[in-house]
């Protein structure tokens, strides 16, 4: 199970034109700021990653709005982890449970989830938090983490798994964000 003193929320690439033409996007953005609202609720660390935002588009306000005083980490290639500074940023937490939201789910989210398996992170990816334009590369983006090991989970669930118990002191707040 996760805990919020182990783990990090990863939000990767919900920018530009491409955020607005995935599968269900409304879920995805309503999922991710919630997840982003939670993490800052219960003293998750989050990191945050941009492909290449000036071809991309930087981040969509639904998204940006809830990362004041966090800046983006630009990334070239797929996966977040070839790139310096987020490996730096992830080290400097010293936290191996990884949260992953974001954007494409078969693609720089699958790749980035390929690599933090094999460096031995636990992940856990919020299934309603993450898309691809089509849902059929969202769903085997999905299965191919998982047959790696990661685990597929979903926002209140995850969220309740982080509380554990009604009687968590931020119990009402994380209940407001998902009600």
């Amino acid at each position: 199970m996760f805990h919020p003193d182990h783990c990090v929320l990863l939000v990767i690439d919900i920018q530009g034109k491409l955020a607005s033409v995935m599968h269900e996007k409304e879920q995805l953005f309503k999922n991710a700021a919630i997840m982003i609202e939670a993490a800052h609720i219960l003293g998750i660390p989050i990191l945050w990653t941009e492909q290449v935002p000036a071809k991309v588009g930087e981040t969509v306000s639904e998204i940006v709005r809830f990362l004041p005083n966090i800046q983006p980490i630009e990334k070239e290639s797929f996966s977040c982890y070839p790139n310096k500074r987020f490996r730096e940023a992830l080290s400097a937490l010293n936290r191996k449970q990884i949260l992953v939201t974001g954007i494409e789910t078969h693609v720089c989210v699958y790749q980035t989830v390929a690599d933090l398996l094999d460096d031995e992170y636990e992940v856990q990816i919020i299934g309603d938090a993450v898309s691809s334009r089509a849902k059929e590369n969202k769903g085997i983006g999905l299965t191919r983490m998982q047959v790696l090991g990661a685990n597929i989970t979903s926002t209140e669930m995850i969220l309740c798994e982080l509380i554990k118990t009604s009687e968590h002191k931020n119990f009402k707040s994380i209940l407001n964000l998902i009600k």
